[in-house]
């Protein structure tokens, strides 16, 4: 296994890490998995095995029985391990059942260490953006619970690029925690990710952690033009994430399974190849339903492209060169950084636009 620096802390995390939103099978989460305490400790013990240090939950999975299934399924092994969690999405039908308020993120960091059976845990995200509550409010209730020694780092998730930017001036001008990471959804068919997320990750020094790296499994090699699973999530009506053009998607699969193919891999390991080759990214956080998908997919580790399949891979998946890039790329190529890079370098083929 190989293991990566989370942004600029000091923590090192295993850069295939392990998803349980598959634990609990508690309302929708029923379409993606129903993996109970038994089933889910032979996968925990299989990708422990496998060198993974970090599990991910949160407390909305399965309305908190992902957090309980994996508390229990690591045992006496849960503080030899890293793991996270998330707050901030509705967990019930009161007022302040969602958000990230003081009110709630305390009170569902304390109800999600209960359920974990631990006393802290290692980073822990704001699951979502909340417009509506003061950023100075939730860095703050995160700064009590950090000094309570109830979490360690702090991340966030799925926020835009000016909320993560706001957020990292608040706390340097009030000595508030810093994220030192985010968690988002990143793969070769959703790039977009390369606009803003990824360049302020090289710049402010955020680690970033892959959230659905095969995009719920279309880009597994499982899914084709004509061929959807009857046992899959999408089959049962999942639409996560969304598609906008999918031809182009089924073009991306092609390129992927003729270089599967050439190099004798899975088309998975390739898929998540190429994720991990890409800039400030510290881990992906995989899902799955059997040890031989883990298995697999943590063998990707083990899988560095050539310069000539990353090319291919690039050339049938980069994102639309939009306004003010294409500007910045005929009139500021020769003084860019590496965080204006992890966009622009996909484009250096082209003259000027």
């Amino acid at each position: 296994m190989e293991y990566r620096i989370l942004g600029r802390s000091g923590l090192k995390v295993s850069a295939v890490s392990m998803g349980t939103f598959s634990f609990g099978g508690v309302g929708g989460f029923a379409k993606v998995a129903n993996h109970g305490v038994d089933e889910a400790r032979r996968l925990v013990d299989c990708c422990i095995d496998l060198g993974v240090n970090l599990f991910d939950t949160a407390n909305m999975y399965s309305l908190g029985r992902s957090e309980e299934i994996l508390g229990e399924a690591l045992g006496s092994r849960r503080n030899d391990v890293l793991i996270s969690s998330k707050a901030r999405m509705r967990i019930g039908e009161g007022a302040n059942d969602e958000g990230a308020s003081r009110f709630h993120v305390i009170r569902e960091c304390e109800r999600s260490l209960a359920r974990l059976k631990r006393d802290h845990i290692d980073i822990y995200f704001m699951h979502e953006w909340d417009g509506l509550t003061p950023l100075d409010e939730t860095l703050e209730a995160l700064h009590t619970l950090r000094d309570q020694g109830k979490i360690r780092y702090i991340g966030c998730s799925n926020y835009s690029g000016w909320h993560i930017m706001k957020a990292l001036q608040i706390s340097d001008a009030k000595a508030l925690p810093r994220f030192v990471t985010q968690q988002i959804h990143y793969t070769l068919e959703a790039r977009e990710a390369e606009y803003e997320l990824l360049p302020l990750s090289v710049d402010q020094g955020l680690g970033v952690m892959v959230w659905s790296p095969l995009a719920a499994g279309l880009l597994s090699g499982a899914f084709g033009r004509n061929k959807t699973p009857a046992d899959s999530r999408q089959a049962q009506g999942w639409s996560e994430p969304p598609i906008r053009d999918q031809e182009r998607l089924w073009t991306i699969v092609d390129v992927l399974e003729e270089i599967a193919a050439e190099r004798g891999v899975s088309v998975a390991q390739v898929s998540l190849a190429w994720t991990l080759s890409r800039p400030a990214i510290s881990t992906l956080v995989v899902g799955g339903l059997s040890e031989h998908q883990f298995k697999d997919n943590i063998a990707a580790t083990d899988l560095k492209l050539t310069e000539e399949e990353l090319s291919r891979l690039n050339l049938v998946s980069r994102p639309p060169y939009i306004y003010p890039y294409w500007h910045q790329h005929n009139f500021a190529a020769d003084r860019l950084s590496p965080a204006d890079r992890a966009l622009h370098a996909s484009f250096e083929d082209l003259g000027m636009i």
